[in-house]
């Protein structure tokens, strides 16, 4: 699999790995049930919680590659 980039969505994210939730419920993203989180790129996520989407993907990256 190719790494996770800004561009990602989350709903390929959690098809991923649904333990990947964790990550997102940490920056106050509770909303990963709405279908229209689920289209939303990590990047477009992030700019709307006023979070760093180059710090989640790092952690994203991380926890899929172990």
């Amino acid at each position: 699999m190719a790494a996770i980039t800004k561009k990602t969505t989350i709903g390929e994210v959690l098809n991923l790995n649904l333990d990947t939730a964790k990550f997102f419920m940490e920056i106050g993203m509770h909303c990963l049930g709405c279908p229209a989180s689920q289209g939303e790129s990590i990047e477009e996520a992030c700019m709307v919680h006023g979070t760093n989407a180059d710090e989640l993907v790092a952690k994203l990256n991380a926890f899929l590659g172990e």
